[in-house]
């Protein structure tokens, strides 16, 4: 796997124990790590929870750009970040993206960390 490789949230909850379970081996802390990386941005923290409280849970770029302040690029790259990392889902309507909060992935990655 090469460094910047994300697993996504599914991946990981399937190799992995919870934290409070039992200690955590080097490569399911390097691969939760990899995972959690991709939440530790405040940008991404924001676009995770504007599109969860948008209208039917979706959200287009379009919509995402004003919100945060930020160029549709650089709001792209976020965007595409988490649907790598397997917390959004991405599906494209015409020329527009429109992204989803991937169905239990807050709950898988806050499950690993609490040991729910």
């Amino acid at each position: 796997m090469s460094p910047t490789e994300v697993l996504s949230v599914t991946d990981i909850s399937a190799c992995c124990t919870p934290i409070t379970r039992e200690p955590m081996d080097a490569a399911g802390a390097e691969l939760l790590a990899k995972s959690l990386k991709a939440l530790a941005d405040p940008a991404r923290l924001r676009l995770l929870s504007l599109v969860a409280s948008h209208e039917d849970s979706e959200a287009c770029v379009c919509d995402l750009t004003e919100p945060l302040g930020l160029s549709q690029p650089t709001v792209s790259h976020h965007l595409k970040v988490l649907v790598d990392a397997g917390y959004l889902e991405r599906e494209k309507r015409g020329t527009w993206a429109y992204y989803s909060l991937t169905p239990d992935a807050l709950t898988s990655v806050s499950g690993l960390i609490s040991g729910l």
